[in-house]
């Protein structure tokens, strides 16, 4: 078994890892980079693999960054199965016809203000794309071992991070790799915590926050609780810009669970999103994937997606009328990292407003609005636009859906004897975080996975192979 790296290595979106195994070849996701300008021009790349030549694509969770680029895989050759969780597979037809709608009304603007001689913009995929994509897309439950093919197996265990988020095991030439997804932190509201897994002998770790440890849930709520107190005496409004999946529906659940304490039915609060009634029909629909907790919020408190003083957005309409509001609003809009999406249309409104709120509850990448807001940012771009940033910003990490260093080594830590290590999904400095600590904790030195890498996975114990793959890093 032999595995290639591709994306979201050192950097985190743009999840690709390829798999070569009794004579197969697999994708592990198919993501999309987002960021700067620059960064996502790339997704219009040639893929560094001749699509037609993979055999099938194996889905790990619904966020773009890990799914965003599948359209294109089909539409460039790809003819295989793609293979999700059954809750993933719902939610990848939202978010698929999200982003192609993004991506053609992107291009039809552009071309709106074509100058003479410049070349047509032709999105990167459209509708009718994804829909071919859909119809390779195959379901497969939790904890259920598969097999593909002759001689290559897959499983999914639950990785906690969205709903149906996956770690995946691979078992192939009498060898095994793990691929983590994104994991999240033990606890999260709604979602089970991630599956524990005990032997390996490669394992593709994400390491989006290895560098830190999350402030103690309890003490994030409380200080969001205390927020949403401060914008109301303030008299403004609370912009909070959120991933349609996980994390809107993990601030409504928050609002429901802290309903009398937070004083929430002074607020009118708004799911500013197409793609928000369509998610909440997939969580009902799976609501057997829930932790114990969240079925009890749903039998004893406000139902978390029929608050009474919640409504949900679709017409672009709705939308800008939320704008005439001028006090106890909480308007919560993708993109969660503020790069597109109707989020981008309130900031515009509201940034120049002391009174107004941003929180950020999420990763922000580099290059994004989101990212140079809370780096402190005086002036944005928006729409073309220079709008002034004197809103409050306030950055609440505990709400992450990735788990942090802590988190990480001790997922990690599960697996006995300890497999070899390929850290993805992360920006060097979490990387490398990451790896002192595994190496000082564990004995292991943890190889920082690069485009263009490749790895014969270790059988045996034998881990000559993992320090030929060092090798090949360092030269």
């Amino acid at each position: 078994m032999r595995v290639l790296f591709h994306g979201a290595a050192g950097e985190v979106t743009g999840s690709l890892h390829e798999v070569e195994a009794a004579g197969k070849r697999l994708l592990l996701d198919c993501g999309m980079i987002q960021g700067s300008p620059e960064a996502e021009a790339r997704n219009a790349e040639a893929f560094p693999f001749e699509p037609s030549e993979i055999d099938a694509l194996v889905i790990s969770h619904a966020h773009i960054d890990h799914i965003g680029r599948v359209p294109l895989l089909v539409k460039r050759g790809f003819d295989g199965p793609i293979y999700a969780q059954s809750a993933t597979a719902d939610l990848m037809e939202i978010m698929l016809m999200d982003a192609a709608g993004i991506a053609e009304g992107d291009a039809l603007r552009a071309n709106r203000h074509r100058r003479r001689g410049e070349p047509e913009a032709v999105p990167l995929y459209t509708k009718d794309d994804v829909r071919r994509a859909l119809r390779r897309v195959r379901a497969l439950p939790y904890d259920q071992r598969s097999e593909l093919f002759p001689g290559v197996e897959i499983a999914y265990r639950d990785a906690g991070h969205i709903l149906g988020s996956c770690s995946i095991e691979v078992w192939a030439d009498g060898a095994k790799a793990v691929f983590s997804g994104d994991l999240g932190p033990k606890g999260t509201p709604i979602l089970r915590d991630p599956t524990l897994i005990a032997d390996a002998d490669l394992v593709l770790m994400e390491s989006t926050y290895g560098d830190r440890t999350h402030r103690d849930r309890a003490d994030t709520i409380r200080e969001l609780g205390e927020i949403l107190d401060e914008a109301w005496d303030s008299g403004g409004c609370v912009l909070i810009p959120a991933f349609a999946v996980g994390r809107s529906q993990e601030l409504l659940y928050w609002f429901a669970r802290e309903w009398d304490a937070w004083k929430m039915s002074r607020w009118k609060i708004f799911l500013d999103s197409p793609m928000a009634s369509k998610v909440v029909e997939v969580y009902d629909r799976h609501r057997d994937l829930f932790d114990d907790d969240a079925k009890r919020v749903w039998r004893e408190r406000p139902n978390p997606f029929k608050l009474p003083n919640l409504r949900i957005t679709e017409s672009q309409d709705e939308s800008m009328a939320i704008n005439q509001i001028e006090r106890g609003a909480i308007v919560i809009a993708g993109s969660g990292m503020a790069n597109a999406g109707r989020i981008l249309h309130h900031m515009r409104h509201r940034l120049h407003r002391r009174q107004t709120h941003i929180v950020f509850v999420g990763y922000q990448a580099q290059g994004t609005t989101g990212r140079r807001i809370v780096d402190g940012a005086k002036w944005v771009r928006i729409h073309g636009h220079d709008v002034r940033v004197n809103a409050q910003v306030h950055t609440v990490g505990g709400l992450s859906a990735h788990t942090d260093q802590r988190g990480l080594m001790e997922w990690y830590g599960h697996f006995d004897p300890r497999p070899a290590l390929a850290l993805v999904h992360g920006e060097d400095k979490a990387r490398e975080a990451l790896a002192g600590e595994i190496g000082e904790a564990y004995g292991i030195e943890a190889i920082l996975a690069r485009p263009g890498l490749t790895l014969d996975v270790p059988q045996d114990g034998d881990d000559a192979d993992a320090d030929a793959g060092r090798d090949a890093l360092s030269a």
